[in-house]
């Protein structure tokens, strides 16, 4: 499947509109495993991962985690609108060796996105390369000069109507990957505010995205592990 040019976006004149983050208060931290080593929640959309520079972006998934459990550390970080699994480390070692799974590639997820239209094929592989659109952050665009190697695989579950449910497995890592290069082959992840284009954007109340299935080597136990949380759309 050939990649499609992203629209350019057009920036409104004056400044900005402010942004009024109310997060989800219910549930207010849902535990999928604890042990002595990790914690693993299964963040809400419309919840930050860690906390916003102002006072008002206070309220995010690490300080409601740090309140039960003071030593908790996120070990990586999901987009505001992004739903699912979101692994911390609670012991600094813990923390440390779950880092270094993440940075060597060791840890492996997926996630769940309905996008738009029906997508052609069974299954597929994007390998575009991703850098910041700085005049227009935190929007990533494909730069193939100059942009960092990004590949997500992706596989059919099912069609809804007149969109597809994909299961989503990024390679790489990169910021707003798997909403750009769905948006990239034609088919945007519904309520993506940033990269869908207006029919995609109204076709669902929040971002239909969600990380699914988490697993990683156990920081003690040193086997392998996996969870899941069940996808919420």
């Amino acid at each position: 499947m050939k990649p499609i040019e992203l629209p350019p976006i057009e920036l409104p004149k004056g400044p900005p509109p402010a942004f009024i983050y109310t997060p989800p208060r219910e549930p207010f931290l849902d535990i999928i495993h604890r042990d002595d080593e990790v914690l693993l929640l299964n963040k809400p959309s419309g919840l930050l991962s860690v906390p916003g520079k102002s006072e008002a972006h206070k309220d995010c998934l690490e300080l409601r985690a740090k309140s039960r459990f003071p030593s908790a550390k996120p070990v990586h970080r999901l987009d505001m609108d992004t739903s699912g699994l979101l692994l911390m480390g609670l012991r600094e070692a813990a923390h440390r060796y779950l880092s270094i799974g993440f940075e060597r590639r060791l840890v492996q997820k997926t996630y769940i996105a309905l996008v738009y239209g029906h997508v052609g094929d069974d299954e597929g592989l994007v390998d575009q390369p991703l850098i910041c659109d700085w005049p227009n952050r935190p929007r990533q665009m494909i730069c193939p000069e100059r942009g960092k190697a990004s590949q997500t695989k992706w596989q059919v579950r099912g069609f809804e109507g007149e969109h597809t449910r994909l299961e989503l497995t990024p390679l790489t890592g990169r910021s707003h990957q798997l909403r750009v290069h769905m948006a990239s082959i034609g088919h945007p992840i519904l309520g993506d505010k940033i990269y869908a284009h207006d029919k995609a954007k109204v076709a669902a109340p929040r971002l239909c995205l969600h990380a699914e299935t988490l697993s990683f080597r156990h920081p003690k136990e040193g086997g392998r592990v996996e969870f899941a949380a069940p996808c919420p759309f």
